[in-house]
């Protein structure tokens, strides 16, 4: 059964966190955050670990791991036990990872199945986890909470601050190897969201924890705004919808050669991680640099999509400068 923690007891206020963190990185992000709401007088917390029936073991193997994201685009994923939790929370907090530019497998199930039992009517915070694209997995979030009739009031958004075209060495080698570096004797930094910014990760809770109990049942204003919640990088924008389109196609690909697997699967997945790293080596920097080119031309229309995926929480930092 899936594990579910009481990590707090007493009257007021109930929030209930629900995540799936395979590398562990998630789940310090969500202790940074529930700490303060445990030490608050008249908040509830209960906590909720997703377990697939089926593990996902870290680290991956090099097959499962490309394997897995077929089922990832087309949101088909594997059963997770149930999650032995009911009653009535006046917030929850769901924490995901990002695979393959989509909810991580787990949470995917947990919103195909239970999203619309636990979370309808209810005021919702993502935690996002990822290495830098995040805009296409929370599209389709919020599209499972719209179907589940919940309230996405709060957008949190952990990446890592490496640069693109290192981290897409280095997270590869901590998720195969569960090594976070660094590597190369030091040349190559260490793989993962810095351990900094998951600390700091504890003024969301503290926002919370300050805001929560004056809140009316049924209120759905942000509660984290000014506080650099989310970084929307202009630059990985049209990407996502790029390499997104990749994924589909290959994707169906290789649905249509069979399970997870299938001998004629693993073939053609080879030829795909040829073609991947090929498209890394050559297409991406051609785009970055047309993208570059072109910048004072789309100048208006990036501002208006960078404004629609920062929300609802916003990326300005506000209260940070005024409350160092």
């Amino acid at each position: 059964m899936t594990e579910v923690a009481e990590v707090a007891e007493g009257s007021g206020k109930r929030v209930l966190v629900i995540h799936f963190s395979q590398t562990g990185q998630l789940r310090d992000i969500v202790d940074q955050i529930t700490r303060p709401l445990l030490a608050a007088p008249g908040i509830d917390v209960t906590v909720v670990q997703l377990r697939p029936v089926r593990p996902y073991a870290f680290p991956w193997s090099f097959w499962r791991f490309f394997d897995t994201f077929p089922e990832c685009i087309y949101a088909d994923p594997d059963p997770i036990e149930p999650v032995a939790v009911e009653g009535d929370f006046d917030l929850v907090i769901l924490a995901y990872q990002v695979w393959f530019l989509s909810p991580s497998l787990p949470v995917t199930a947990f919103l195909q199945r239970d999203a619309a039992r636990l979370l309808k009517d209810k005021p919702v915070i993502t935690v996002v986890a990822c290495r830098n694209m995040w805009l296409q997995a929370q599209e389709r979030v919020k599209e499972y909470l719209a179907q589940a009739g919940a309230h996405l009031i709060d957008n949190v958004v952990l990446a890592e601050r490496t640069h693109g075209a290192i981290s897409v060495i280095t997270t590869p080698a901590w998720l195969l190897s569960g090594r976070k570096g660094p590597y190369l004797g030091g040349l190559l930094p260490r793989a993962g969201i810095w351990d900094s910014d998951v600390r700091d990760t504890a003024r969301f809770g503290k926002a919370i924890a300050a805001q929560l109990p004056r809140r009316a049942r049924g209120d759905t204003r942000p509660m984290l705004g000014g506080l650099s919640a989310v970084t929307v990088h202009p630059g990985l924008i049209s990407s996502e919808f790029i390499v997104r389109r990749s994924f589909r196609l290959w994707g169906k690909l290789l649905r249509a050669c069979g399970r997870p697997a299938a001998p004629l699967r693993r073939l053609v997945l080879a030829l795909y991680v040829v073609f991947l790293v090929a498209m890394l080596l050559t297409i991406v920097p051609v785009v970055f640099m047309l993208k570059t080119l072109l910048s004072p031309l789309t100048r208006a229309r990036i501002a208006r999509q960078r404004q629609y995926f920062a929300a609802p929480s916003g990326e300005s930092g506000e209260l940070l400068r005024t409350n160092p």
